[in-house]
């Protein structure tokens, strides 16, 4: 059953790092219950083009690119680096370090493929000119979200958060944003939800959609994945881009479409090793 909340929307950097301030627990906080942050989510930056886009074809297998050993040969072009800016976290060789200091992932995007890292105090993005974007946006539970989670245990805890905070923040952004479908994880985290969501108008791949026979775009898809460690809420967000790539061509059902995201988001997952953060002075 689709639920529409009509207040509630996470998009570039899911600007869900709105959520970053501390509040006060008089109003629902955006991270640690919070007021909208000062730590505005930039938009989408722009990735350097690699040649052409070629389209992708059905079915086009998982994402998340192995980078492949660099050329030795003393005549061989410079290899082509991400395009990163200024960053709150760091990067060593391949993998990005958050600047909250709880996780360090294997970047799953590459430069020949145009890809690119951006983030902010607690978001990261990595996105490419293929079909390839992800957010990753982790933010420390405060008093009033502590307490959330004790009064109402981690399957509901997860439930508001994502009602109140995502899918708020989604809203904002793209009127009309659905939750298609929920699916709780006991086992995962000690308990973590995949939310499976519709954003007509909301896709990262505008640039390359394809129109259905009726001349609009197809509704982008998302899947997000949140679940808390170590006094912190992760919320882990990628798109179906061959949704919106592919058009009609792309014949899977709404079943298919959510393993096909939840295996991204577990693949994800796979490529981050998650840190104990110092105690605050």
């Amino acid at each position: 059953m689709k639920l529409l909340f009509p207040r509630l929307s996470l998009l570039p950097l899911l600007s869900v790092a709105a959520l970053a301030q501390p509040a006060t627990p008089a109003a629902p906080p955006p991270d640690a219950p919070s007021a909208p942050a000062n730590d505005p989510a930039p938009a989408r930056k722009a990735a350097v083009r690699i040649g052409e886009w070629q389209q992708l074809p059905p079915s086009q297998p998982p994402i998340l690119p192995v980078a492949s050993a660099p050329e030795t040969s003393s005549d061989a072009e410079p290899a082509p680096e991400l395009e990163t800016g200024s960053l709150n976290g760091r990067i060593d060789g391949r993998v990005y370090f958050a600047p909250t200091g709880t996780y360090r992932i294997t970047i799953p995007v590459l430069p020949e493929l145009g890809g690119t890292v951006s983030d902010t105090g607690n978001v990261v993005t990595f996105e490419d000119q293929f079909n390839v974007h992800i957010s990753i946006a982790t933010f420390p539970q405060d008093a009033t979200q502590r307490w959330e989670l004790s009064t109402r245990g981690i399957k509901d805890y997860l439930i508001y958060f994502l009602n109140e905070f995502v899918i708020a923040d989604f809203q904002r952004m793209i009127p009309g944003v659905t939750i298609d479908s929920i699916d709780f994880l006991p086992k995962r985290f000690d308990g973590a939800l995949l939310a499976y969501t519709l954003l007509p108008g909301g896709s990262m791949f505008g640039d390359h959609r394809a129109f259905g026979s009726d001349g609009h775009p197809p509704v982008a898809k998302r899947g997000n994945l949140l679940f808390v460690k170590e006094g912190y809420i992760y919320v882990i967000s990628t798109e179906l881009a061959e949704r919106v790539i592919e058009g009609t061509a792309f014949k899977k059902t709404p079943e298919e479409e959510n393993q096909i995201l939840k295996d991204r988001l577990f693949e994800i997952v796979g490529r981050m090793t998650f840190m104990k953060p110092a105690a605050a002075p």
